[in-house]
């Protein structure tokens, strides 16, 4: 019977030292974010950080899940490339703005069931005012996986130095459509490219043949400067960009932003 005890006795302890092993200092000292990536704030000096899926003001009208806070998370090599780009901004009086940059895969299978969803049309008179719901699968703006997932992709815009004050979006405020004229849809602090941020329409194609000179060459001015610095942009969205030589081209990470 002693033998038995003293057996049990250190069976239990052996067990409670494995489980302090695992839940003591070592298991606290979790890096975050994880290895390779990086709070593009702490890299890229000056960047202004709108996070939408943060907050109600998007397509989904609510925050947007795996999105705890409202942080820019990229690949060290994204976050470098970003830096260099608002470097040559600087002088001319701009820099750049941030809507989305990693984006976890929970999100977009957020994205994908509010898609399926045909009776949730709530922020339809902003965001795609006249592209059916229905459509937005085959049209290229919703997809399954998205390179945002990779943590090499950025959503962003250019806006004049000091930032102008940014308009405040109360959930429930009266939705006006993206393709409207800048002093008449929702107020962004950026320069005018011709649509709002995640306007589902062909006038945000990049190189959309609606949108004015001016837009068009703002546009061409981010184009430009973001490919100089190993950037790509997807051209039904004059503001998506992907890293060309991204660290990690196969991996759709899923960690939540916090």
């Amino acid at each position: 019977m002693a033998q038995l005890k003293t057996t049990l006795c250190l069976t239990w302890l052996g067990l409670t030292l494995a489980a302090l092993a695992l839940t003591g200092p070592a298991a606290a000292k979790e890096t975050y974010p994880p290895p390779g990536f990086v709070d593009a704030s702490t890299v890229v000096p000056g960047l202004v950080v709108e996070m939408r899926y943060a907050g109600a003001h998007n397509f989904l009208g609510r925050p947007v899940k795996g999105y705890q806070a409202p942080r820019c998370l990229l690949t060290w090599p994204a976050a470098r490339a970003l830096a260099q780009a608002q470097a040559e901004l600087k002088p001319m009086g701009l820099g750049l703005k941030v809507y989305d940059c990693y984006r976890p895969q929970r999100a977009v299978d957020h994205f994908v069931a509010w898609a399926k969803d045909m009776d949730d049309k709530l922020t339809q008179a902003e965001f795609y005012p006249t592209v059916p719901k229905a459509e937005l699968f085959k049209r290229g703006y919703i997809a399954a996986r998205s390179s945002h997932s990779r943590g090499s992709t950025v959503d962003l815009t250019i806006v004049p130095l000091p930032a102008p004050p940014q308009e405040q979006y109360e959930p429930g405020q009266r939705l006006v459509a993206c393709t409207q004229p800048a002093d008449k849809r929702f107020g962004d602090n950026s320069l005018d490219m011709g649509t709002g941020f995640d306007c589902f329409s062909p006038r945000a194609h990049t190189a959309s043949p609606k949108a004015g000179p001016s837009q068009r060459a703002k546009r061409l001015l981010l184009v430009s400067l973001m490919a100089k610095y190993g950037f790509v942009n997807y051209d039904l969205e004059w503001w998506h960009y992907t890293l060309a030589d991204e660290p990690f081209p196969d991996t759709y990470f899923d960690f939540p932003i916090r």
